[in-house]
C-alpha cells in the first residue's frame, strides 16, 4: 500500500473511550493493552501507519494506568520515570540514548512501558545496539489498515462532531477517493466544515470534489 505524508496539521483529538472506533483492525492491539502482565520484559510496541489510532490507544492506556506520557521527538537527556510510561512516536526520538535510559530506568523500577511507533522493532533504524536489543525483546502488535466499516464510522463521527451534514453522494465521493488513512479523513472533514461556514451553504459534490483535488495535490 502506498504511504502518504500528511503535509497539513491534524486536529487535536479528545482521546476518550467514546471517541475511539473499535474494529477488527485494532482488536489485537486492544487485547494486548488489557494484558500488560503478558508483555515481554513489561514492554509493548504498538505499531502501525500514521493515523491508525496508536496515539489514541496510547492515551487511553495511560489514563487507566496513570502513566506518564512522553513525546518521542522531545526525549532528551536522562529521565527518571515515577510510574508506568507511555512514549508516543518512540521511533522518532532524536537521542536514542535518552530512550534507552528511559527504558532501563523503567525496568529498574518495575514500571510497564508502552511505545507507539510506525515501524515494528525489527525495522527501526536505531544504530544503538543496546536500544535495538531492548526494543526487539519487547512484545509488539500491529494496528492493521482500517476496514471500510471503520472508515465509514470515522467519517460519520467526524462530521457529527462538527454538526456537519454530508449528503450521501459527498460521503461516497470521500470514501471512494480519500487515501485509506484516518488522518486524511480528519483533514477532509475540517476543510469541508470551513467551506460550509465560508459559503453559508450545504456542501455540494462540486465543492467536495474541488476540495479533494486540492488536498490530494498537496499530499
Amino acid at each position: 500500500m502506498k504511504q502518504f505524508a500528511l503535509p497539513f496539521a491534524e486536529l487535536a483529538e479528545p482521546f476518550t473511550v467514546e471517541d475511539f472506533c473499535p474494529a477488527p483492525s485494532n482488536a489485537a492491539a486492544r487485547d494486548w493493552l488489557e494484558r500488560p502482565d503478558a508483555w515481554s520484559n513489561a514492554r509493548l510496541v504498538l505499531w502501525g501507519e500514521a493515523g491508525c489510532g496508536k496515539t489514541h490507544l496510547l492515551h487511553l492506556w495511560a489514563q487507566t494506568r496513570q502513566a506518564q506520557i512522553f513525546d518521542g521527538p522531545g526525549l532528551h537527556g536522562v529521565i527518571r520515570p515515577i510510574g508506568p510510561v507511555a512514549v508516543d512516536d518512540a521511533d522518532l526520538a532524536p537521542e536514542p540514548a535518552a530512550l534507552l535510559h528511559l527504558l532501563n530506568a523503567a525496568a529498574e523500577e518495575g514500571f510497564p512501558v508502552l511505545l507507539a511507533t510506525r515501524q515494528p522493532p525489527a525495522r527501526m533504524g536505531y544504530k544503538l545496539a543496546d536500544l535495538t536489543s531492548r526494543l526487539r525483546a519487547s512484545a509488539s502488535v500491529e494496528i492493521r489498515p482500517p476496514e471500510d466499516e471503520l472508515l465509514e464510522a470515522l467519517l460519520t463521527r467526524l462530521a457529527a462532531s462538527r454538526q456537519l451534514s454530508l449528503p450521501i453522494h459527498v460521503r461516497n465521493l470521500l470514501l471512494l477517493h480519500l487515501p485509506r488513512a484516518p488522518g486524511f479523513y480528519r483533514e477532509a472533514v475540517a476543510r469541508l466544515d470551513r467551506l460550509a461556514m465560508d459559503h453559508g451553504a450545504r456542501i455540494t459534490r462540486p465543492m467536495a470534489a474541488a476540495m479533494l483535488a486540492e488536498m490530494l495535490a498537496e499530499a
